[in-house]
């Protein structure tokens, strides 16, 4: 029995890695416009399907990020500035991108600019914070989408979703894992809607990458501003040596825990704009195949149970 289970997992891995194989022709002519361009994945994808022969799209938050790319990067490249909060920003973009594609339609959009801070315990945070966060990580990607989307149906293309292994499971409090649990939403039933259209839908679910978004000196500043803050009763709750203990925890087990090979999420970026038959969901690093998504599985009091056993101890804990 135990030799027919084997054969039939070697089987279907077999059959999946024949099936991705093949990639879609005159990619010349194809299209993709890649958001957050400025460093990281965006940065790195953008360069490796220029190299390919895409006809890549960068949107960039900064001059500096448009400027870099253009030395870097072919002719056919094109850099473009974007502010994902900014409605005008977005619909510019979207304008231009429709006089650059014409009748053929947009191949592909890679939703992947996000931010990280500020991320602490939910009762050191306001609204605000959920808001801010929101608008880049949710509503960006929203915003973007919609604003190409007819451009991705004419093509018959696909739009690529960058969510994060924290869209399934929350270690943390604050807006990161709420945001990227939305990116989640937004991807299924744009999936699922876009599907009698023949628009792909996709999406990359990395686990911990060193980017800026893992970067352990932004998340210490962040915690530390959120703290000082706080009223003094919060503070007293949590206690007087928390601070130090969150921060000590973020230096050491952050830098630890982050994968530094990037490629391994611009490949499934890249997959996923490229491949004749592409997957729903890519998980690149060991840690989101590995321990993450088998955690999210798991019963909620076993998943609870091993966060908890690792938090930071608290100065009112009831007993």
């Amino acid at each position: 029995m135990f030799i027919y289970l084997l054969g039939s997992v070697v089987l279907y891995y077999l059959f999946r890695w024949v099936r991705e194989m093949p990639r879609v022709p005159d990619k010349g002519k194809k299209h993709v416009y890649i958001t957050g361009c400025d460093s990281g994945f965006g940065n790195l994808l953008a360069r490796h399907l220029d190299q390919q022969g895409f006809r890549v799209i960068a949107a960039c938050f900064t001059e500096k990020g448009e400027e870099d790319l253009r030395k870097s990067c072919s002719s056919s490249l094109t850099t473009a500035h974007l502010d994902v909060t900014s409605k005008d920003s977005v619909s510019k973009v979207a304008a231009v991108i429709k006089d650059k594609v014409g009748e053929q339609g947009l191949w592909a959009v890679v939703n992947n600019a996000g931010v990280a801070v500020p991320s602490g315990p939910c009762d050191w945070h306001t609204v605000d914070d959920y808001k801010s966060m929101l608008d880049v990580n949710l509503n960006g990607v929203i915003g973007v989408t919609l604003s190409v989307l007819p451009l991705i149906k004419k093509a018959r293309g696909r739009v690529v979703n960058v969510a994060s292994v924290f869209g399934r499971i929350s270690i943390t409090g604050g807006p990161y894992c709420v945001s990227k649990y939305g990116v989640e939403a937004f991807n299924d039933s744009l999936r699922l809607g876009m599907a009698p259209f023949g628009v792909k839908v996709l999406c990359i679910e990395p686990g911990f990458f060193k980017t800026n978004v893992t970067d352990s000196g932004v998340h210490t500043k962040s915690v530390t501003m959120l703290w000082e803050r706080l009223p003094q009763e919060v503070r007293d709750d949590y206690g007087t040596e928390y601070l130090q203990k969150a921060i000590a925890e973020v230096r050491d087990k952050v830098p630890k825990m982050s994968d530094g090979d990037l490629m391994k999420v611009v490949h499934c970026m890249e997959h996923a704009v490229s491949a004749v038959w592409p997957r729903k969901r890519y998980s690149p690093g060991w840690d989101a195949k590995l321990f993450w998504l088998p955690l999210s599985y798991m019963p909620t009091c076993v998943t609870d149970s091993l966060i908890l056993k690792g938090a930071i101890p608290i100065a009112k804990k009831i007993q």
